[in-house]
């Protein structure tokens, strides 16, 4: 969003409402529910903010639905022709606004920006903890969320956002589709090939710390490693982090 588009978007009167129990969710989705109670940041990285540092505050929605192809997770491609992490695999997200009242309120909003969901038909799990990229120096709050009415989605923005993709669990977990990658910079860490994407960086290892902490992960050859096809590197060297 540019800031002509922020400071014209008015404020909203209220936080994001948490949901207050699990009973009502889905046997498989409550595993992921619970984690945003219990994970510690050092399962999810080995990272934090130098002391007096300033970190930009932006969040990400982990979004869990269940589709035509069973449980799955909406990921974003982003575009080929932008500047930085162009062609690259994320989960919808962004900055943090003045107006949005915390994390929960800003991913939702990004999502729906960017890929036209409907945020009433999200319900928000809760926040897993604060996790620190320092090649970007932003401190990424991940928002875990069920889909409890699945909306459609697009790309909003084609300048943005290349697709907007519901990648179904069962491809992520399958060991076919797991790897390693090597970036230029020197970062290594999981990969997959799923949903017709190829997910790599910070996604790929966030996405691979939540399903393994769910219980879902699948025992995959770590020692399996794949280039990063052209065109999915980024614009930049060192776009991301190592998890763990």
């Amino acid at each position: 969003m540019t800031p002509e588009q922020s400071e014209a978007r008015p404020a909203r009167a209220a936080p994001v409402a948490l949901a207050a129990d699990h009973d009502d969710l889905p046997e498989w989705f409550r595993a992921f529910a619970a984690l945003p109670a219990g994970v510690r940041v050092e399962q999810l990285s080995r990272f934090s903010p130098p002391e007096g540092a300033r970190p930009r505050n932006s969040a990400v929605l982990i979004l869990l639905g269940e589709g035509e192809r069973g449980p799955d997770v909406l990921l974003t491609e982003r575009a080929a022709t932008l500047r930085a992490h162009a062609g690259q695999v994320s989960f919808p997200g962004g900055g943090l606004d003045p107006q949005d009242a915390g994390p929960e309120d800003a991913a939702l909003r990004e999502a729906a920006e960017e890929t036209g969901l409907d945020p009433d038909g999200v319900r928000v799990c809760g926040r897993l903890p604060d996790l620190y990229l320092p090649v970007s120096d932003y401190l990424v709050t991940p928002v875990l969320a069920w889909w409890r009415v699945p909306s459609p989605t697009s790309a909003v923005d084609p300048a943005e956002v290349a697709r907007a993709v519901r990648v179904p669990l069962a491809e992520l977990v399958d060991p076919a589709h797991r790897f390693q990658v090597r970036h230029p910079s020197g970062f290594v860490g999981p990969a997959f090939r799923a949903g017709g994407l190829f997910i790599w960086g910070f996604t790929a290892g966030l996405l691979s710390r939540v399903l393994e902490l769910a219980g879902w992960e699948r025992p995959w050859d770590t020692s399996r490693m794949e280039p990063i096809p052209e065109g999915h590197d980024g614009a930049r060297p060192g776009p991301t982090v190592r998890l763990r």
